[in-house]
């Protein structure tokens, strides 16, 4: 019985040494805070996973979208990575695949899998035919929203011209009510406005070939577009102190439920952000148009500000348990997770979601990115992160008025010819 015991007790001790032995923390960095629409998904695809897994833990670590760039890419250099980390994909990808330092998703990426995504989604996280990071949320644009019961009071239409706009803008104005409501204090907001412009006036081709060097972020389209946001600004069409106002903590969106503006172009999550904090005002009195055309400019009225895939997710090259890291990508892309994000509001990348829109916006939404001629991807996720960062300054301080437009068009191409040594 002694001998027994002792087996046991030994036993006992093997699978408890065993079960710490295989107990694992992955850490997850994304922008997925509390008041976040997209948080209770993410968190029952990390529960579904964790019970599938016992004695794996993911350690979800979210940060504010002003400041992960920059703590992402501190990380990076210090060769203190989390195991799993979001990006937009793009350039915002690319220079840390270029560093060694994502890895290669290829041979994990069966016909089954591959099978969950929007084909084109996938683009963005795609570097020299393999996959580095795969998309999870909204296949997102921007979209000026606005409040129907106010434009019906004024007896205004939707414009689908930049002339309709300013008379749009005047109306409200003459009834004290603030045209466009903006938050601009994260810079990304503005430059919502500027993208718009320059793809109404210059067409595609004016942001790529300024990218591509075959053009220049001084030529005509750039700076017409910041005389015309000088132009809107001095007008009133903004609120006041525009720079100072924080996105974050809903400043925009507050003006537009306490009926002070009428108008906020942002990006299609803002319809799962309406739901959840006014859910009686979206029901009634919030729709969409898209950025009105310019006469004689060269972009489709078509044309969208976005992105066809949305918080890509990557592993690090460096993390201790790749395969497990995998795993849980699996698990924030499968058909659950759709499901839960449609349900608040998202038009995920992910195949099968289409069939579980209901929401007659969601399918207006997913109709017009369908329909679209051309989607710009947002310029601070194509353009490398030290041209993003002087483009997101310069377009401030175009609201700001602090520089004229040729300023601020030359700083950008001198920040340009810098960086690619021409």
């Amino acid at each position: 019985m002694k001998r027994n015991l002792i087996l046991t007790v030994a036993l006992t001790l093997c699978m408890v040494l065993g079960s710490v032995a295989f107990a694992e923390t992955l850490t997850l960095w994304d922008l997925r805070t509390e008041s976040d629409p997209v948080t209770p998904a993410l968190k029952d695809a990390i529960a579904r996973f964790e019970a599938d897994h016992p004695g794996v833990t993911i350690k979800h670590v979210p940060i504010q979208n002003d400041n992960f760039k920059t703590k992402i890419r501190t990380a990076m250099a210090a060769n203190n990575e989390p195991d799993i980390f979001m990006s937009w994909g793009s350039s915002s990808l690319k220079k840390y695949v270029d560093n060694d330092k994502v890895l290669n998703l290829t041979p994990y990426m069966t016909d089954e899998w591959l099978d969950n995504f929007t084909p084109a989604a996938l683009d963005l996280g795609m570097f020299d035919g393999d996959y580095y990071g795969l998309p999870v949320t909204s296949m997102h644009v921007a979209l000026v929203w606005y409040r129907t019961d106010i434009f019906e009071k004024y007896g205004l239409t939707p414009p689908k011209t930049y002339e309709e706009l300013l008379n749009v803008v005047n109306t409200l104005l003459d009834n004290g009510i603030t045209p466009f409501t903006l938050a601009n204090k994260s810079k990304w907001t503005g430059s919502m406005y500027f993208m718009y412009l320059v793809d109404r006036i210059g067409g595609p081709d004016a942001f790529k070939n300024a990218l591509n060097r075959t053009g220049a972020f001084n030529d005509e389209p750039f700076i017409k577009t910041g005389q015309i946001i000088q132009d809107l600004v001095k007008m009133g069409a903004f609120p006041k102190g525009v720079n100072g106002m924080d996105e974050d903590t809903g400043q925009s969106r507050a003006m537009i439920y306490a009926d002070k503006a009428a108008m906020y172009l942002m990006g299609t999550w803002a319809n799962g952000t309406f739901r959840s904090e006014n859910e009686e005002l979206y029901e009634s009195s919030i729709s969409f148009f898209n950025f009105p055309a310019f006469k004689d400019g060269k972009g489709d009225p078509s044309n969208l500000v976005g992105t066809p895939g949305d918080n890509y997710y990557s592993v690090a090259k460096g993390s201790k348990n790749k395969d497990m890291a995998v795993e849980f990508l699996k698990y924030i892309t499968d058909s659950k997770m759709a499901s839960n994000l449609v349900e608040i509001g998202n038009i995920p990348p992910l195949t099968g979601a289409k069939d579980e829109i209901k929401d007659p916006v969601l399918q207006d939404i997913y109709n017009t990115i369908q329909s679209a001629d051309y989607i710009q991807l947002w310029y601070d996720q194509s353009l490398p992160l030290e041209l993003a960062q002087v483009h997101l300054n310069t377009t401030q301080a175009l609201f700001g008025l602090t520089m004229t437009p040729e300023e601020a068009a030359n700083k950008m191409e001198e920040a340009a010819q810098d960086y690619y040594g021409q």
